[in-house]
């Protein structure tokens, strides 16, 4: 069955974050993700982790300026000095001291009017560049195609686009972070999409969550139990990421990792 991975930073919110280790690893959970675990020394994190019993599965690069509303810089011509910064002195020595293996690389917004292969060739730079360094510190890389209601501008969007990424590239360690939230509301065809990818070996890391509110993936468009078993019929390893906004807090909608766990047993 699947392995789950508890998102921290959307779930879990009723505690303090660093109480959120904890609070999963009791309702279950054996692995955590996040997004931007910065502003936390990593040595503490590191801790929480061992405290409870958990495995990071992955956390994001650092996304630029949050705060202007920036959402990664990979794709962004100008700032190849700040991302590549962001990956060497930030994101691989907090993978390291987590012992995280999974590093999402936020690609950026494409501003309006922007030359769209200008960024695609600073993208395709800023991966290469990225992987090399990771690859000396055991981590792969994720690329994540976000839909542009979430994060309008997004620079990477679709399934295909990712994979075609992945390839001009070359690197062992890039794979596609394949989000089935976002897959069906941009494009649909989810069941036929994980039957393409997923045996290739282009894939790093899925994420769940409910369509189209993004809560618990036990209702909406998307029937996540049937999704489920076509992941683990498809010989899924990896973990997949519970990425949603609990309906009325997150314990009181785990019906679904419970029904998971109960056929694990």
């Amino acid at each position: 069955m699947p392995q789950f991975a508890a998102n921290l930073s959307m779930l879990y919110g009723e505690f303090d974050f660093l109480d959120r280790f904890g609070a999963a690893a009791a309702d279950g959970f054996r692995a955590v993700e996040c997004l931007f675990p910065y502003e936390f020394d990593r040595r503490e994190l590191r801790a929480r982790l061992d405290t409870h019993g958990l495995r990071q599965a992955l956390f994001n690069g650092p996304p630029g300026d949050a705060a202007r509303g920036e959402r990664g810089l990979a794709s962004l011509p100008g700032r190849e000095d700040e991302f590549r910064r962001g990956i060497a002195e930030q994101a691989l020595p907090y993978a390291q001291a987590l012992q995280c293996r999974r590093l999402h690389v936020m690609a950026g917004l494409l501003p309006p009017g922007a030359e769209r292969e200008r960024h695609r060739e600073t993208y395709l730079a800023n991966l290469a560049w990225a992987a090399a360094q990771a690859a000396t510190a055991g981590v792969t890389l994720c690329i994540e195609p976000i839909n542009p209601r979430d994060i309008p501008g997004y620079f990477l969007n679709r399934q295909h686009e990712a994979h075609a990424i992945v390839r001009a590239v070359g690197a062992p360690n890039l794979k596609m972070q394949f989000d089935l939230y976002h897959c069906q509301i941009v494009e649909g065809d989810v069941t036929a999409k994980l039957r393409q990818y997923l045996p290739g070996g282009d894939v790093g890391h899925l994420q769940v969550a409910g369509v189209p509110d993004r809560h618990e993936p036990d209702g909406g468009e998307l029937n996540a139990g049937w999704l489920f078993e076509q992941i683990d019929a498809l010989g899924w390893a990896g973990f997949v990421g519970a990425e949603y906004r609990p309906r009325a807090g997150t314990r009181a909608g785990l019906g679904w990792f419970a029904r998971w766990k109960a056929l694990q047993a």
